[in-house]
């Protein structure tokens, strides 16, 4: 039977989550349950059947696995409002960054299977990068926590002392993406095409190299030499963007990012 599942706030990323699993039919939408203190600001979601209150505890105990989805400094309140609810029948996801999973646990003080999500904005149209690690889980609880994720996306399993390099890469990383993008536009601009027509051509086709990697599974650099000719304008290109220090630039900027995130 499937499990009934209790989104605790109703937030962007919670609403985001709950319209996923809507929309990939992962489940009927009376088997959701979305929390938040002004509950009328869920009133779509409502419309659509999902259950809506401002019970924190009333929804856990009606549902068996629990996405937190709050801001980390809400953390202890919002579990300290519902821990009592919990039992051994559920299982408790968190999203809220920053947060490790020793942290909930000395909280709840129950040992439940406790999982941490780390999804990207890119969950509001099911295309996010979703890292999980967890503890006190089995085999089909990691199923399961897996396949809510890949229908927002793509998810992977890793390691939780990996959470901070995966939130500069995949949550991070979206920023890094959409500013190569915004560069690109600019150039198009530069050679010729108005501001409409550089968007497109730049969003399809950096869409289009993703999708060859996913679906390909093969490497960069395979798919760059295929276009990549002799005295041609490609490598011509390539090789100034290398130049200015394109490819080292982005990767210390990530070392970057990523030393700020390991230091606070």
């Amino acid at each position: 039977m499937a499990k009934k599942i209790a989104i605790i706030g109703g937030g962007n990323l919670g609403t985001a989550i709950a319209e996923g699993l809507l929309k990939s039919k992962f489940c009927k939408a009376s088997d959701i349950t979305v929390t938040k203190r002004k509950i009328e600001t869920l009133e779509g979601l409502k419309e659509k059947g999902v259950k809506i209150t401002s019970e924190n505890a009333e929804a856990v105990r009606n549902c068996q696995l629990v996405i937190l989805a709050v801001k980390p400094y809400q953390v202890s309140d919002v579990l300290n409002s519902f821990k009592t609810a919990l039992t051994e029948k559920h299982i408790l996801v968190s999203v809220v960054t920053g947060v490790l999973i020793a942290d909930i646990s000395e909280i709840i003080e129950k040992k439940i299977p406790i999982f941490r999500a780390m999804p990207n904005t890119a969950i509001s149209i099911q295309q996010s990068m979703t890292c999980i690690s967890y503890t006190n889980a089995q085999a089909d609880e990691i199923d399961l926590v897996e396949k809510i994720f890949s229908t927002l996306g793509k998810a992977v399993v890793i390691d939780e002392k990996l959470m901070e390099a995966a939130t500069i890469l995949g949550a991070c990383g979206t920023a890094y993406a959409m500013r190569f993008i915004r560069a690109s536009i600019q150039g198009g601009i530069e050679i010729g095409f108005d501001v409409a027509t550089a968007n497109l051509i730049v969003e399809q086709t950096v869409k289009g190299a993703a999708e060859l990697l996913l679906q390909k599974r093969t490497h960069p650099e395979q798919e760059i030499d295929k276009v990549t000719t002799p005295k041609g304008c490609t490598i011509a290109g390539l090789n100034e963007m290398e130049h200015q220090g394109f490819s080292s630039s982005l990767i210390k900027g990530i070392s970057v990012s990523y030393n700020k995130i390991a230091k606070n």
